[in-house]
């Protein structure tokens, strides 16, 4: 009989996790729309996704105790707040820092009219995502550079540059920050007019981070302006309200999937699993499915094409982006990159 004395919501899209709590919880599972103050009034404790906005509004009046997302990034939750409540907050980092960077690999396959080792990418934020793209594009002979200002002011070292060095010499510029909105290293709207004015080589700019990141509108504008390339954007301002003028110009367009692999999917909810069985002291339970290997160190761009192709799903979500939601929620979590360098 599970412990009625534990409530826990499920928010209904996380994989893997349904059944596995019901032994020992009184286990709900919502549809993101339709968690809101009343429904979790009651929870001891919540599995969510980004769709779940935790703050103020929504906890309120609950007795909740943790709050456990499976996913890498915590903007969606107000942190402070829940430190205020006494309410935990886990997360997932780096659950699916390789299929992101397999994403951003396979969206320039498509995209690249010259072999990938001829051009400069520049990477903003060189964290979980960051170091993975930063080690497979030296593993494809590119040439890269770093930006990651927090990184180069605890750890020093010459490896860094400035986001304006970028904007000059890049032919790529992908951005794996998390979404922050106050402080000297804020990243809300950092892909605005004034960066983008800086850009010389109209290079192609990769939004996998948060659509935040990105002003729509002055992006837009560089566009048209010819300042900047091929755009590659699965990260949108107000998802999934997407602006159509962005989503025309894109290049590669897709329902915020990058980070959408069976194995990243897998190392997340078990990390869920485990906040809560730990928190609640319950009997600890694992997921139906192999543990994922780590991610590969080194790929080749045959393995990444076989691997994944972001065309398909970019057609479908111009010819239809009022179905950006539905296509999120039943796109087919895919096998990560293979191992396997250049030959």
């Amino acid at each position: 009989m599970p412990n009625s004395n534990i409530n826990i919501i499920v928010e209904e899209n996380v994989p893997f996790v349904r059944g596995l709590l019901d032994p020992y919880a009184t286990v709900r599972y919502i549809a993101p729309a339709d968690i809101t103050p009343k429904a979790v009034e009651t929870a001891d404790g919540m599995i969510i996704r980004t769709r779940t906005r935790c703050d103020e509004g929504l906890l309120v009046r609950s007795q909740c105790k943790i709050v456990a997302t499976a996913t890498i990034g915590t903007d969606h939750i107000n942190t402070e707040y829940c430190r205020r409540r006494g309410i935990t907050v886990v997360n997932s980092p780096g659950c699916n820092a390789a299929a992101v960077a397999q994403y951003v690999f396979g969206a320039l396959m498509q995209t690249v009219n010259r072999p990938l080792s001829s051009h400069t990418i520049g990477i903003v934020g060189v964290g979980h995502v960051g170091s993975i793209v930063e080690r497979w594009a030296r593993g494809l002979d590119m040439k890269v550079l770093l930006c990651d200002p927090p990184r180069q002011r605890a750890e020093g070292g010459d490896q860094w540059c400035d986001i304006d060095t970028l904007a000059r010499e890049c032919d790529i510029i992908t951005f794996h920050t998390p979404l922050t909105r106050t402080g000297e290293d804020a990243t809300f709207h950092m892909v605005d007019a004034a960066f983008l004015s800086k850009l010389r080589r109209a290079p192609i700019l990769i939004n996998t981070a948060r659509g935040e990141i990105f002003d729509t509108e002055a992006v837009v504008a560089a566009k048209d302006a010819g300042q900047a390339g091929p755009l590659i954007v699965d990260c949108w301002e107000n998802e999934p309200r997407i602006d159509r003028e962005l989503l025309r110009r894109a290049a590669i367009a897709t329902p915020h999937i990058a980070g959408y692999s069976r194995e990243g999917k897998i190392r997340a909810s078990q990390t869920v699993l485990d906040a809560i069985t730990t928190f609640f002291m319950l009997p600890r339970v694992t997921i139906d499915a192999p543990l994922p290997p780590a991610p590969a160190v080194t790929v080749s761009m045959a393995g990444i094409t076989g691997s994944f192709d972001p065309l398909p799903l970019s057609l479908a979500l111009k010819s239809d982006p009022d179905s950006f939601e539905r296509q999120r929620n039943t796109y087919p979590l895919r096998s990560e990159a293979p191992e396997g360098a250049e030959s």
